[in-house]
């Protein structure tokens, strides 16, 4: 194999040259503590100070409501756990049935301790009945609302401004995982009424290690890590400078080109879709195609294992996944899919192709001549199908 396709970019994607280059210094003459109180410490203070104010930009909020972390799954972490110490037992929280795994082990988490959740289901599109939000916040005191704005599966983009909305309107604590939105979707807490909001760097070119908590001024919620004064004492903890830098860079390149970006990317997955779709008999596209991320394509393969097509264009140098990459090494179908009502022929053959701004259409190309034969062969070799012993699938 000479040849690699990276289609795995909801995953983890390439560090951008120019963060890596606006990192460089801190990991050599600036390595200074920036909670020193000494000039050498000082002068590195004001680089995550920038920093802070560069990710608010990318935001539209003010510096002082901008908590750096060590990830989302962190700052998720502390949004749910934080606001459920703050409430003490007698919260409730709804949030999702496809939320990513770093909102709902927390969930149940809580549940377990005796709080009330509630996990909304979704359609066939994945998509959310914001009546059900209605009547669940309905004669609740302290409610937690925690819906993910894009999913990070299939791509399906929530109403995430009318779920703000309705939480708003019920007294609510709005939080949202916005992992998957950042650097391709603009974000604007202005504009859209969330209370805590969740990025993680690694997902638009920035290093994997750092990410942001965007909490409203104003927010009840108490630090879920503790030992230090660092982050106005909402996150304990030395300042990783160097990835802070390096997120705040990536923030700035997003924001410069998104629109762009996501013109250019779309018809690549547009042109992925059409062409599987047009190779591959018995595979259906999962998620609202109408409302989902330009990068982002999920497909179910009826009679195959998305793990044995993944291994097939692994040999082939080509990059996917089965679902998220925090689940790996679980042979159970995604617990996404599933909600979705995805059929059993269908719903363990699904996979994630997910793109970015390095890719080309040539990648595409190439994927679509290395897929179908891997399709027919897996076919070939299962004992399921609709040519075959209908009794198995009982």
């Amino acid at each position: 194999m000479n040849k690699t396709v990276y289609f795995d970019n909801n995953a983890t994607t390439q560090v951008a040259p120019e963060v890596v280059e606006a990192m460089m210094p801190f990991f050599g003459e600036l390595y200074g503590n920036p909670s020193s109180m000494h000039f050498f410490g000082g002068q590195v203070a004001k680089y995550v100070t920038t920093a802070r104010e560069q990710v608010a930009a990318f935001l539209n909020c003010s510096p002082e409501e901008v908590y750096f972390t060590s990830c989302a799954t962190e700052s998720d972490n502390t949004a749910i756990r934080g606001t459920a110490d703050w409430h003490g037992t007698s919260m409730k929280m709804i949030t999702t049935a496809v939320e990513h795994p770093a909102v709902l082990q927390p969930a149940r988490r809580l549940k377990a301790l005796g709080h009330e959740v509630v996990e909304l289901p979704v359609d066939s599109m994945g998509q959310i009945d914001l009546d059900q939000l209605r009547a669940a916040l309905k004669g609740t005191r302290n409610a937690l609302v925690s819906v993910m704005w894009a999913n990070n599966e299939t791509g399906v983009v929530f109403p995430i401004r009318e779920v703000a909305e309705i939480a708003k309107e019920y007294g609510a604590t709005m939080h949202t995982d916005a992992v998957q939105v950042a650097g391709k979707v603009k974000i604007d807490v202005q504009a859209t009424p969330v209370d805590l909001l969740a990025i993680s760097g690694h997902k638009f070119h920035a290093p994997k290690g750092v990410g942001a908590l965007f909490v409203r001024r104003g927010t009840k919620i108490k630090p879920f890590v503790l030992g230090g004064h660092q982050e106005s004492g909402r996150r304990a903890g030395t300042e990783n400078v160097p990835y802070i830098v390096g997120l705040a860079k990536a923030c700035e390149l997003a924001t410069a080109h998104m629109a762009d970006e996501a013109r250019a990317i779309a018809p690549l997955r547009d042109k992925l879709e059409a062409g599987i779709l047009a190779s591959c008999p018995d595979v259906r596209v999962n998620g609202d195609r109408a409302h989902r991320l330009p990068n982002t394509l999920n497909v179910s393969f009826s009679y195959v294992e998305g793990e044995a097509i993944a291994y097939h264009l692994s040999d082939a140098g080509i990059c996917i996944s089965t679902g998220s990459a925090c689940a790996s090494g679980s042979l159970d179908p995604s617990h996404v899919i599933r909600a979705m009502g995805v059929p059993f022929t269908a719903v363990h053959g699904s996979v994630r192709f997910s793109l970015s701004r390095y890719n080309t259409m040539e990648e595409v190309d190439y994927v679509l001549d290395k897929l179908p034969p891997i399709i027919k062969n897996l076919r070939a070799l299962s004992p399921f199908g609709p040519d075959k012993d209908p009794t198995t699938f009982r």
